[in-house]
């Protein structure tokens, strides 16, 4: 199986196509609503957005990790990072045989 990436650009082309509003106003919209989105899980720690999923950011602590290839130890500092859990609703759409 091929592995295909979705762009900010294949978006923006389909909102364009899809919805008829200009590319200069799609790329706005798709940017306004990553930033919205960016602000509250800043400001909540949680997002939740109906029938799609949860993001939630949490801190890892800091930790020693290795290189496996030296073996070397080095320590990984204390950072946040975002988890993604799908909805119910999602997981069926994935799932449901066509």
């Amino acid at each position: 199986m091929k592995r295909t990436n979705l762009t900010k650009k294949d978006i923006i082309n389909s909102i364009y196509m899809q919805i008829g509003f200009s590319k200069v106003i799609s790329e706005t919209l798709f940017s306004d609503i990553f930033e919205i989105i960016l602000k509250n899980i800043i400001k909540h720690r949680k997002v939740k957005i109906a029938k799609f999923g949860t993001f939630e950011l949490r801190t890892k602590k800091q930790r020693v990790g290795r290189n496996p290839k030296t073996k070397q130890e080095k320590v990984i500092s204390e950072r946040n990072v975002i988890l993604f859990k799908a909805s119910k609703e999602f997981k069926k759409l994935i799932n449901r045989n066509d």
